[in-house]
């Protein structure tokens, strides 16, 4: 597989082109997501959709603190009652979808997942009940299938642990970010290296199978031995997976003042320290998976990973979970906003069940967007996509029938080949290829879509 790495990388016009677009992990975007005048019914859309192999997303919008670079659907702290009044919600929602799945098709979920937000905000006994509306209301076996649940350093307490260990978690991702306390100051983190190693502790005594541990570059102050000595913190602890994250600045966020200003001087910091932090992490026996994710060469194996919230036949649960049907994404109204965001809350709570049988926001996804889909959740992976599947989904159609131009494009700049190897034909992102995935994503998006998201008004 040949590579290049001519950087920064140039349009046909010659305009330099950013590594660092947007950050693709759900397409299309929510921002691009209107509300559906028809209110669909629940029962009608999932009808005719296989459910042998669905995913479980249960959302919980609440954190502890707020981080300067967060844009997601999170408020901070929660008066006394709303968290067992958002359960009372979630558990309402839970019966009426599960209802609306039907009995006439078995129904079976094959991955869960809690997010945020941050599930371990909740106590150890609403988090004892969050998973017995994952179990007893949808019938979601989470003992036998993969768990992923997110935390962060304050809130993974023993007893929350134990609750996890003990209902089935197989995966536990903390928000690190940084070992740097001053690092973290700058990235509006308040947070302690001692209390993060001492969370990582109670994480590795809880024996949940896999750790992964998240951690940012491009943090103002950050320098290449910086980064290297919280590398170095993370793989001290041996984690399983590890996800590296450029740092973005995003309106409505506490960083947000930098929001939409061209910095080439920090895409090329963000991508020297990518590169330092990918090499670093194959030179100590993992592999990459994806831009962001490295995983432990002998960890065990946990299904999807990332690629999963791009599937149809997801459920989500919870005012900010998404959910996939073949032809509609759907969802609740969402904001960045602290006050937006605590009205779309008090909303939710305030809900009847019969409210939850319908979609409300959403986007409809025609035959265009699910290629568009599927290429781009296929070529993000280190794997790359197989030209033989994508034929099988579209009507013996190839991705170079439906996008010759972006993938000419792409591999014009070395990002992309032709990957013939034993048996199969795979088209691979270069290791420089996957360094831009942040672009190529974007520019795959199609002009509605594009069009849609520029007409969202912040909120």
């Amino acid at each position: 597989m040949t590579t290049t790495t001519a950087t920064p990388a140039r349009t046909g016009t010659d305009v330099p082109v950013s590594p660092y677009q947007s950050y693709v992990y759900a397409y299309p975007h929510k921002t691009a997501y209107r509300r559906l005048a028809d209110r669909p019914r629940l029962d009608a859309l999932w009808a005719g959709e296989p459910k042998d192999a669905l995913s479980l997303y249960l959302h919980i919008p609440f954190c502890e603190v707020r981080c300067g670079f967060c844009n997601l659907f999170t408020r901070i702290g929660a008066p006394d009652g709303l968290t067992g009044a958002y359960l009372d919600a979630l558990d309402r929602q839970a019966t009426a979808v599960r209802e609306a799945l039907g009995e006439r098709a078995p129904v079976r979920f094959a991955t869960a997942a809690f997010g945020g937000g941050t599930p371990t905000f909740l106590t150890a006994a609403e988090l004892q009940r969050l998973c017995d509306i994952a179990e007893h209301r949808m019938g979601a076996d989470l003992r036998a299938v993969p768990l992923s649940v997110e935390a962060s350093p304050a809130t993974a307490t023993a007893d929350r642990l134990d609750v996890l260990a003990t209902r089935g978690t197989t995966r536990l991702s903390l928000g690190v970010q940084s070992f740097d306390d001053t690092e973290a100051r700058a990235a509006v983190r308040p947070q302690r290296r001692a209390d993060v190693e001492a969370a990582l502790g109670r994480i590795r005594d809880a024996r949940i199978p896999v750790l992964n541990i998240d951690l940012i570059y491009g943090i103002d102050g950050q320098t290449e031995h910086t980064w290297l000595r919280s590398l170095d913190a993370a793989l001290a602890w041996r984690p399983e997976e590890l996800y590296l994250y450029p740092l973005y600045i995003r309106p409505l966020t506490g960083l947000g003042r930098r929001a939409g200003e061209a910095d080439p001087a920090w895409d090329g910091q963000r991508l020297r320290l990518y590169r330092l932090g990918r090499d670093h992490l194959l030179a100590h026996g993992y592999t990459q998976q994806s831009m962001r994710m490295f995983r432990r060469a002998d960890a065990p194996p946990q299904g999807a990973d990332d690629y999963a919230c791009q599937t149809d036949g997801m459920i989500g649960l919870g005012c900010g979970a998404r959910s996939y049907t073949a032809g509609l994404h759907y969802s609740f109204d969402y904001a960045v906003g602290m006050h937006e965001i605590r009205g779309i809350v008090d909303d939710y709570v305030s809900r009847p069940a019969a409210d939850f049988a319908h979609a409300e926001y959403g986007r409809r996804i025609d035959t265009d967007e699910a290629r568009r889909r599927h290429l781009l959740q296929s070529l993000l992976q280190a794997e790359g996509l197989d030209p033989a599947d994508y034929r099988a989904r579209f009507d013996g159609r190839t991705p170079a029938d439906d996008f010759p131009a972006e993938l000419s494009r792409f591999a014009d700049r070395g990002w992309l080949v032709e990957d013939t190897g034993p048996g199969a034909t795979r088209l691979r992102l270069t290791p420089e290829g996957l360094a831009h995935s942040d672009a190529i994503g974007p520019e795959l998006f199609s002009p509605a879509v594009r069009a849609a998201m520029a007409a969202y008004e912040r909120k």
